[in-house]
């Protein structure tokens, strides 16, 4: 049901003054991020209001939504579309959803794909640990993966704290005075990079955003802009949102011990001597 929650709020709250500032910091830092990434497959997965393959070049572009607008999972695209992973044109009307699916399992064969991002994806999924190990099951060694993710250790994350927290205490009747949306769970820098790194990802790319106050206001919010230039400089951890970018590593085998003294072994027995027709001895293989 978190899903469903998430579905309804969050498109909504992306509608707001709070919600298009946010969108277009993210479309910033990731059309960046994704722009010297290289490979033959990508895939978005989830918040299509976001376009976050637009300044990738690789030839096959997935959009993949994690809530099914009507019920059914399959293939959204229009029946002209050949569904092969090419991006189909907005003009087509298929910009909005390609593939509807599950973030737990996603139809993607093993080491097949060399760029997934995840746009609050992993706050509104049913298991954000499973769905980071289905990403790892996906991606080809040296693959890329791209986090956004509110931080809950910036003015939003309090405001949205202290919402819950009076809701809880019965001085808030309407979910709908929560700033961010009321579903998902908010995951921590921190947090997310101990994740990956248990999956083998090295975070090597990483940047907060969005330090104006939890305001509805699009007037306030203007008058507050120089605080987005403080926040880089003075108190950059203190974003309300963030993005990290990790690279799958997959480490090569290394014999030790009893193992590696037997192949020493053996490669040595395999060195001959052989002679020629003139006496003179010469190693050979």
């Amino acid at each position: 049901m978190a899903d469903i929650r998430a579905s309804i709020d969050f498109p909504l709250w992306l509608q707001t003054p709070p919600g298009r500032y946010l969108l277009a910091w993210e479309q910033a830092q990731i059309d960046i991020q994704v722009a010297d990434v290289f490979g033959f497959h990508a895939v978005q997965l989830g918040l299509p209001e976001l376009d976050a393959l637009q300044a990738n070049r690789m030839p096959h572009r997935w959009l993949v939504q994690t809530v099914p607008s009507n019920g059914t999972h399959g293939v959204m695209a229009p029946p002209s579309a050949e569904v092969t992973g090419e991006q189909v044109p907005a003009s087509a009307g298929a910009r909005a959803v390609m593939l509807t699916c599950d973030s737990d399992a996603l139809p993607f064969a093993t080491h097949s794909l060399d760029l997934i991002v995840l746009p609050h994806t992993l706050e509104f999924a049913r298991d954000p640990h499973h769905t980071l190990r289905e990403v790892e099951r996906v991606l080809v060694p040296e693959g890329r993966v791209i986090v956004v993710g509110f931080n809950p250790r910036s003015l939003w994350g309090a405001r949205q704290w202290a919402g819950r927290w009076a809701r809880r205490a019965g001085a808030m009747r309407d979910a709908s005075e929560l700033f961010l949306p009321r579903a998902g769970e908010f995951i921590a820098p921190r947090r997310l990079r101990d994740w990956l790194r248990l999956l083998s990802f090295e975070v090597d790319r990483g940047s907060f955003g969005c330090y104006r106050p939890p305001l509805q206001s699009e007037a306030w919010l203007d008058r507050c802009v120089w605080m987005d230039r403080a926040g880089d400089r003075w108190w950059p951890v203190l974003g309300a949102v963030y993005m990290l970018s990790a690279v799958k590593r997959v480490r090569g085998m290394r014999l030790v011990g009893m193992a590696r003294k037997k192949v020493q072994k053996a490669r040595a027995a395999q060195v001959a001597v052989s002679q020629n027709r003139d006496g003179h001895r010469e190693p050979g293989a």
